[in-house]
């Protein structure tokens, strides 16, 4: 990818001459105005994982000194310098989708289609909205179209096969008869009681898993918590990357490098893989001292990821709302109500009150 110009697909419709963009839920695009729909041709390739080892030979760039591209819009004629895989013409609003296979950068491999339409996230902000203790009214305003864009974010995923050599300790519970004296009325009595102790041995061996689609942001856009919360993924339904997938929505080219991406991966398997050896230490208790993992069959691939974003204001902050396009699942921040809050207290406070009078009554 490149600063040359990009002269983007014409999104017509061919029934009106409108502009088409992706339908979620299908494999079409659609006419918003007639409602014509034209099935996307050549969507249907085996998505492939890639070996990492071959990524030191791709023609590539660090992705920080790949420069914006120049889209030329097919509807006005307008140039419109972008970063992002896919946009609307911000004068008439035409789908921009670059050519996502050109340039310096690893392209997409696969894309999860959005699920989710806006009537559908309008009801999962307005489930979530209602769900929310101690919201202002002005929450329900987020589920409002205009506040709504729908994004598709890039992530890695990586595949590998993990050989774990790790040293710990099991322990194993054993009880002893312990005598102890207690005061009761004056008069001390002897009793007893279990204790429990732990004896430790030392333990070392090696465990074997098989990690698949490990997934990591590899944008920098958004909080990678806040990505990670809206999992899970259907990663099964990814279907092999197509460029009118992205027609009608924004599309952010990816800013973490695959090698970072395979760091955070390594540690996002850490956990699993200590739990492996904690399992096969067995006993009561594991300490885990030492773990050496060899990494092998290391596979990679870029997949993009469908996430619709409200942004509203309250108070003069500004909130974030995150929908999982597949699922419906939110995430997000919100504001409290102080008024609310003072008047669940105040009738705490009155009911407390009036219990108390209730029981000097009687």
């Amino acid at each position: 990818m490149s600063d040359t110009a990009v002269s983007p697909p014409s999104y017509q419709c061919g029934g009106c001459g409108a502009r088409v963009e992706f339908a979620p839920g299908t494999t079409a695009l659609s006419c918003p105005y007639c409602g014509h729909r034209q099935e996307i041709v050549g969507a249907g390739r085996e998505v492939r994982e890639h070996a990492y080892a071959e990524l030191a030979s791709l023609p590539r760039k660090p992705v920080a000194s790949v420069g914006a591209h120049t889209f030329v819009c097919p509807g006005c004629g307008a140039r419109t310098e972008s970063d992002a895989l896919a946009q609307r013409c911000q004068f008439c609003a035409t789908p921009l989708v670059a050519d996502a296979g050109a340039g310096e950068l690893i392209a997409p491999e696969a894309v999860l289609p959005f699920a989710v339409d806006r009537n559908g996230v309008r009801t999962a902000l307005g489930q979530w909205c209602r769900s929310r203790w101690f919201a202002p009214g002005s929450l329900k305003k987020i589920s409002e179209a205009e506040t709504l864009k729908g994004t598709y974010l890039p992530h890695w995923t990586f595949d590998a096969r993990t050989e774990s050599d790790y040293r710990g300790q099991r322990g194993e519970h054993y009880y002893v008869t312990e005598t102890y004296t207690v005061t009761v009325d004056g008069k001390q009595e002897t009793r007893t009681r279990q204790v429990r102790h732990t004896r430790w041995h030392p333990a070392a061996g090696t465990v074997r898993r098989d990690f698949d689609d490990v997934l990591v942001p590899a944008t920098t856009h958004l909080p990678t918590e806040q990505l990670d919360k809206l999992a899970p993924w259907p990663l099964a339904e990814v279907t092999a990357f197509h460029g009118d997938y992205l027609a009608g929505y924004q599309a952010l080219r990816y800013d973490t490098e695959p090698e970072a991406g395979l760091t955070e991966a390594k540690a996002r398997m850490a956990p699993v893989i200590e739990r492996d050896c904690r399992s096969d230490i067995g006993g009561d208790e594991q300490r885990v001292s030492a773990v050496d993992t060899a990494y092998s069959d290391v596979s990679y691939k870029l997949v993009l990821l469908p996430v619709w974003i409200a942004a509203y204001l309250h108070a003069g902050r500004s909130y974030q709302v995150l929908v999982n396009a597949r699922t419906g699942e939110v995430i997000g921040e919100r504001p409290y109500s102080t008024a609310k809050i003072a008047a669940a207290v105040l009738a705490a406070l009155a009911l407390v009150a009036l219990v108390v009078a209730y029981a000097m009554i009687r």
